[in-house]
C-alpha cells in the first residue's frame, strides 16, 4: 500500500526527512517525544506533522482524551515506512558494511537487569576497545514488548524463551542457559545445609519480577501449590543485594547469585523442589537480519556467549 501511495505522488515532493519524522511520530505517539528523539524543536516537529498531513491527506495522529493515537491509515504505514528507512540506510551504507572501529551506532535493546549485569556488563570492556562509537540503550521489557520488536521500535529483545511461547515467529538465538538456586544471607540462623519445602513456605520470602515479564520462579511455585510468605517484591537484579544482612529467602538464577561482589555474603542452596531453568534468548526481526551493524552486534553477542560457556560461567 505504501508503494502505491508513493507512486501516486510526485516523488520530487517527497523529502526523506519527512519519512524519518513520520517514523518517529508513529513510534512515539507524541510530537514532543518525536522531537526529542530526532533532536529538533517541538515547533519544527509540529510543522513537519502538518506537512505530512497535507502530503498524505490524513491527520496521522488524532486526539483521544489526553493522548494522541494513530489513524488506521497511519497504523498501516508504520511497518512499511520502517522497512523503507531500513532498506535506505543499508543502500546508503559503505560497501564494506559496518566498521565497528569507526562507525557510530546506538542499539536499543529490551532486557532485564539480570541480563545487563551478568551478560552485557562483562562485554563492555571489550566493546570500548573494539567499537568506541557504539552505544547501547537497554530498557526493561514493558507491556507490549513483542509489538515493539515486531514494529522495529527496538533493535532486539533478550528474554527467557520459556515465557514467550511465540518466540519462533521472530529470528532468535539462545545466548545462555541458567538454573535457579535458593539464596539466603550467609549468617541466616534459620537455614542449615539444606532447605525444606516447609522452610520455603514459612520463611520470609523475597519475590521478584522483571518489568512486565512474569517470574518463571513464581509461575512454577504457584503451579506446584507452594505457598510463600512474601515480604518484599523488587526486580530480579537487586535480589541478592537485598537478601544480604536479612533473614529473607529468594530464588534467583545461579549466575546472578554468583555475582562476584555479593557472593561472599550469601549462602547458595538447592531448591527443595524441581524447578525448570531459563534460556535467555536474543530476538530480532527480518528487517534487521541483513543489516551490517545488526549482524555485527549479533556476532559479538554470540562470541561472548561462547566465551562465557567455555569459561564455565554459563
Amino acid at each position: 500500500m505504501f508503494l502505491r501511495i508513493l507512486a501516486a505522488m510526485e516523488l520530487n515532493r517527497v523529502d526523506l526527512n519527512l519519512l524519518v519524522a513520520l517514523d518517529a511520530l508513529l513510534a512515539e505517539h507524541s510530537v514532543t517525544r518525536a522531537a526529542e528523539r530526532l533532536h529538533v524543536g517541538q515547533s519544527a516537529m509540529s510543522s513537519t506533522l502538518g506537512r505530512l498531513r497535507k502530503l498524505l491527506g490524513d491527520p496521522i495522529l488524532v486526539r483521544d482524551g489526553r493522548a494522541l493515537v494513530p489513524t488506521p491509515r497511519a497504523l498501516a504505514l508504520e511497518l512499511p515506512v520502517r522497512r523503507l528507512l531500513a532498506d535506505t540506510e543499508r543502500l546508503l551504507s559503505d560497501a564494506g558494511g559496518f566498521d565497528p572501529a569507526a562507525d557510530a551506532r546506538t542499539f536499543t535493546i529490551l532486557a532485564s537487569d539480570f541480563v545487563v549485569m551478568t551478560f552485557l556488563q562483562p562485554l563492555l570492556a571489550r566493546l570500548s576497545r573494539e567499537a568506541p562509537a557504539v552505544r547501547f540503550t537497554v530498557l526493561p521489557p514493558g507491556e507490549g514488548f513483542e509489538e515493539d520488536l515486531r514494529r522495529n521500535r527496538v533493535d532486539a529483545v533478550v528474554v527467557p524463551r520459556e515465557i514467550l511461547p511465540g518466540y519462533r515467529k521472530f529470528r532468535h538465538q539462545v545466548l545462555f542457559r541458567d538454573r535457579y538456586v535458593c539464596v539466603v544471607d550467609r549468617d541466616n540462623p534459620d537455614v542449615g545445609g539444606s532447605l525444606s519445602v516447609e522452610q520455603l513456605s514459612t520463611m520470609p520470602y523475597h519475590a521478584w519480577g522483571s518489568g512486565a515479564l512474569p517470574s518463571l520462579v513464581e509461575i512454577q511455585l504457584d503451579s506446584l501449590g507452594i505457598e510463600r510468605r512474601i515480604e518484599l517484591v523488587t526486580t530480579m537484579g537487586i535480589a541478592p543485594f537485598v537478601v544480604r544482612g536479612t533473614r529473607l529467602l529468594t530464588i534467583i538464577p545461579s549466575r546472578l547469585a554468583s555475582y562476584p561482589s555479593i557472593l561472599p555474603d550469601l549462602r547458595l542452596l538447592e531448591p527443595p523442589v524441581l524447578l525448570g531453568g531459563l534460556s535467555e534468548t536474543l530476538l530480532w526481526t527480518d528487517i534487521n537480519d541483513a543489516d551490517p551493524g545488526h549482524r555485527w552486534m549479533r556476532r559479538v553477542f554470540a562470541e561472548h556467549a561462547a566465551a562465557l560457556a567455555a569459561a564455565g560461567t554459563q
